[in-house]
Order: structure tokens, then sequence, then C-alpha cells
């Protein structure tokens, strides 16, 4: 399921106005401040069984998660069917309960399908500041991937490298928001499968970055289907850790009018140094 950063320029990703007025138009995806409870523990109930036995899946670090609102900034891994979110689901919840709300932005394509309103029920949001700066302001949790599908897709060979493609946008949002920044590191999900390029000369030539903002068409080695376009093998039962870090108060530690560049150079250093520990400790590919 591929997830997405909020552009940093912020075209096409908020809802479209009225002719009539000020008033907006609801769109698949935005935030109307709707949590089904019931529905996220059906979801983490099945993705538990895949997440700890299947990937083995280890989350480390949630107890020094601030409290209120929080701005989860992670790396993201395995494009389509990444499994940051789900192993993280598992781990969050059972900690602090079902009734804390914890969305995650995704790529619009993903509400242009009849699945939209479950994945809505799962907290999935249309990746715009607008339904981000909502979530948080409602005392929320928002999980973004800054480095979206340039992330997910990666080559697996550059899976210990943190690549937000330059993007800075998640700064802006968590200050506007007033909220701390919390960064996540994963290590294991680039190793589903063996990644062989981004394939974003492919998305180019079908005409995919201008019809559906899909700049990534990876292409990958694994199984049953062996060199696969789109990623459509299984995933390898490779082992998965997640580490959340320190959260960030953006204020507290760069002042009231922080420069963007240096506050997301600090975050980038912060998570890039968590998962070379992370792989320095991995013995070997997929087993961990």
């Amino acid at each position: 399921m591929e997830r997405s950063a909020v552009n940093d320029s912020d075209q096409s990703n908020d809802s479209d106005q009225t002719h009539d007025g000020d008033q907006t138009i609801p769109q698949p995806g935005d935030f109307t401040g709707d949590w089904d409870p019931e529905m996220m523990q059906r979801m983490v109930k099945s993705a538990r069984l895949v997440c700890k036995r299947w990937f083995r899946s280890e989350v480390r670090g949630l107890d020094t998660f601030p409290s209120g609102g929080a701005l989860i900034v992670s790396n993201h891994s395995g494009l389509p069917f990444a499994w940051d979110a789900p192993v993280l689901w598992v781990d969050f919840f059972e900690k602090f309960g079902y009734d804390r709300r914890l969305y995650i932005l995704g790529h619009d394509v993903l509400f242009r399908s009849p699945a939209a309103g479950a994945l809505m029920r799962m907290g999935m949001l249309r990746a715009s500041r607008d339904n981000a700066d909502k979530a948080l302001r409602s005392g929320a949790v928002v999980m973004v991937f800054p480095g979206a599908a340039h992330d997910a897709a990666r080559p697996t060979w550059e899976q210990n490298i943190i690549d937000f493609a330059g993007r800075t946008g998640y700064v802006t949002m968590a200050l506007q928001a007033g909220v701390p920044i919390v960064p996540v590191v994963s290590i294991g999900g680039q190793e589903t499968q063996l990644y062989l390029t981004r394939g974003t000369w492919l998305a180019k030539l079908l005409g995919l970055d201008r019809r559906s903002r899909l700049e990534q068409m990876p292409i990958s080695f694994g199984f049953p289907f062996g060199l696969s376009i789109g990623t459509a093998n299984l995933p390898f039962p490779s082992k998965i850790v997640t580490q959340a870090l320190e959260p960030i108060d953006i204020t507290a530690r760069f002042g009231k009018n922080p420069d963007i560049a240096e506050v997301d150079a600090c975050v980038r250093e912060a998570m890039q140094s968590a998962l070379n520990e992370l792989a320095a400790q991995r013995r070997f590919p997929v087993l961990g």
C-alpha cells in the first residue's frame, strides 16, 4: 500500500474550492474527525499475525513517546505493500489503547478506489497539509513518510540510507500545529524483495507520473514470479525492527522562527544515526 509525503508546494493535494464561496468540497480521504476503534482493533488483530509471525517485528522506544498530538516522521520501505504502518500499529495500540488516534498520510491515488471508505476507517488520510494540520490540532498522532515512494522503492542495497528526496514540508507541518516531531526508523522492509531499481524512467515512459502522480514503477526479484515490474511478488519473511527516537520539540530546540533546513538536517541526522545502529545489529539479510 503506497503512502506519500505532503509535497512542499502542496499543489493538487488540498481540497478543491467551490465556485460559490469559501466552503470546501470534502474529498475522499479528507480529515473529518471520525475514528473507529473497533475497526482498528480488528485490523490490528489481523496485522499482528503477519507482523509478529511472518516478519517477527519489534518496535522499540515507545516509552518516550509524548502524550497528545505528535508528528511521526518515518523512513518508508517495501513498495507497494509497505509494512511500516502495520508494524507500528500493533505495538502502538497495544501500549496506548485504541482510543488514541493514529492517522497515516497516504498518496491520493489510494482514495480513487472503492476501498477509500475502508482506508479512512483504518485511519488513512489523503496527504495534504490541511488534513495533517486538522488531525494534529485535534490531538491525534499523524504519521508521515517524507521520502514517499522515492524512499519505499529504493534499491535494496540502499536500504540503510535516509532519503527524503529533499522534502522538508513535514517540518512546517509540525510547526504550524505546535506538536513535536517523533523520528522513527525501520529496517528489514526493503529485504522483503530484492529491489533492483526505482523504475522512475519506466513510470515516465508509461505516463504514470502525469496520469496518477506515480513517479516510481520499481523492478524487483522475488517469489513466485522472479523478476517483477511493480513488485507483484509475495514478501520474503524479513525481520522488521522499528525504533522510535526521542521527540524533538522544534521551538524549544531551535527557537520560534527556526531555519527549516536546519531542523530537517537535525531530524535526518538523528534518523541516519539510529538506522546505522540497527544495521550494525543486523547479522544476516532477511533473517535479521
